[in-house]
């Protein structure tokens, strides 16, 4: 671990870029009609934007970033209008051009976002960062305390979101009522090859239950409206170590995860009950049985004659939102890569893709359901189909925006068109509202973490998995050793788990 940055250094960016992160600005406008777009990363993620952004006439592809000219070549391929962008190999030449910039694109390796971000967010543009925004926890320590003062409207890229199997399963939430289980399930194939093969290295992709299931976490606390109250997990960790070339590597490094599952409840408060109409035998409400129990029961359970039943015989915990996340990156050929399937007590929906559909049930009443000692009758059970390969089904806009499909079934096109809305609303003088704020790219990657962090198949004496360091490079290691020095300065931390570099709950 580096230590605390020179103290020239360090008084020289007190002295010269704090007071610029401590001024709050909602001027993120520029005069031209256009966005000007500067793209930094051009690997996977950043042509599957560029793919997108290119077919909105608000868009103006005006530079690209990338140390790698094929990357870069292909990013180019992409781009059908007349916009000729122009190129940089070194993020420092493409910060120097930021008053030419309105929107800033982060789509570089994860262990970049968080350096990128500090560095960035305190000039007054807005900025598309690609989950996760962090990979560790002096990662989401040095966010959470310098985020406060950014300048930079920041929305967090969560393409699952705007699946359309995956938003009509959103929107139809409140005919099941309040979400009691939540399963989330992903069967695929390996991590694809990526330059230098940073996602198979710990230190740099923050590990599979960040890297990859922070998409996951995010829909957990979106369709439960909770945040998790524990989680525990199992995980295979090796199983691809060959494919993905780690025995012929000299480090020795360990492998990162395989599959897992992870195991989660969600608690709400009572105001977040109280206003969304909680579904179910709330808390307030487990009068169970008041009718009094029978001597002879009584003494078959050994309780008192005149023993009732009340509320506090069902624990709240027994009664919280449970979720289970299952992942398999050796399951190719699946029928179903993705499945989402959220019971309520008053129905179930299922999301399957790359089926794109959606099925809902509804739970029979007791009119339909007369005889309780058989099965409900099929007629009694109301089934809903919904073809969501047809994003009409799901976009009254879908007509507007362009529909090839990309990684994400389209998705990422739906995540523009919101975009580009909000950062018209705050040039015309509203407020900019991202529908995936900071806050959520941070909560989604703690959920990661802590459930890393509790695997309950860890053997202490072989498994020498060590909390992410974050690979950095000199100058990523003095902002965050800035960052954290300042949060010390304001007393947002103790000064022990700064050290440690944990986030407080």
């Amino acid at each position: 671990m580096m230590g605390p940055p020179h103290p020239i250094f360090l008084s020289f960016l007190l002295n010269s870029s704090l007071p610029i992160l401590l001024q709050k600005s909602s001027d993120v406008s520029k005069m031209s009609d256009k966005l000007n777009v500067a793209v930094l990363g051009c690997g996977m993620m950043g042509q599957e934007h560029i793919s997108y952004m290119g077919e909105y006439e608000d868009i103006n592809i005006r530079f690209l970033c990338d140390p790698h000219q094929e990357s870069i070549n292909k990013a180019l391929s992409l781009i059908k209008r007349s916009d000729k962008p122009v190129i940089y190999s070194d993020e420092k030449d493409l910060l120097e051009k930021v008053k030419e910039i309105d929107l800033l694109v982060i789509a570089t390796p994860n262990y970049l976002h968080t350096p990128q971000l500090l560095r960035w967010a305190k000039h007054c543009i807005s900025i598309l960062v690609e989950k996760p925004v962090a990979i560790s926890e002096r990662q989401v320590l040095a966010l959470k305390a310098m985020s406060p003062s950014f300048r930079a409207n920041v929305w967090v890229a969560m393409e699952y979101r705007y699946i359309p199997a995956i938003q009509k399963l959103i929107s139809l939430l409140p005919t099941i009522g309040q979400p009691k289980s939540i399963t989330i399930r992903e069967n695929r194939f390996p991590f694809l090859s990526k330059i230098n093969e940073w996602n198979k290295d710990i230190d740099k992709s923050g590990d599979t239950l960040v890297e990859k299931c922070c998409h996951f976490f995010d829909l957990f606390r979106l369709i439960s409206s909770a945040e998790m109250n524990t989680c525990s997990a199992k995980i295979h960790r090796g199983l691809l170590a060959e494919h993905y070339g780690y025995h012929e590597r000299s480090d020795n490094p360990v492998p990162i995860i395989d599959g897992a599952y992870v195991l989660l409840d969600f608690l709400r408060t009572p105001e977040e009950k109280k206003e969304d109409g909680d579904i179910g035998l709330g808390a307030d409400d487990l009068h169970l049985c008041e009718s009094k129990v029978q001597d002879d029961a009584s003494e078959i359970f050994g309780r008192r004659s005149g023993y009732h039943r009340t509320k506090t015989n069902v624990s709240e915990m027994q009664q919280a939102t449970m979720g289970c996340l299952e992942l398999c990156m050796f399951a190719e050929g699946s029928r179903h890569q993705e499945e989402i399937i959220v019971t309520g007590m008053k129905g179930r929906i299922e999301a399957y893709l790359p089926e794109n559909k959606v099925f809902m049930y509804e739970r029979p009443s007791r009119e339909l359901w007369t005889d309780l000692s058989q099965p409900p009758p099929p007629s009694a059970i109301k089934e809903t189909i919904i073809d969501c390969s047809d994003l009409n089904a799901v976009y009254p806009f879908a007509d507007e925006i362009p529909q090839h499909s990309g990684h994400h079934y389209c998705s990422t096109a739906v995540e523009w068109k919101y975009l580009i809305d909000a950062i018209k609303d705050a040039r015309s003088g509203k407020t900019f509202v991202p529908q995936v704020s900071l806050d959520d790219g941070i909560k989604a990657v703690e959920m990661g973490i802590r459930a890393t962090a509790n695997v309950s198949n860890r053997d202490e004496s072989v498994d020498k998995v060590a909390p992410v360091i974050a690979f950095s490079t000199q100058s990523s290691e003095n902002l965050l050793n800035l960052a954290l020095e300042i949060a010390m300065e304001k007393k947002q931390f103790k000064k022990e788990e700064l050290q440690r570099g944990i986030y407080l709950e």
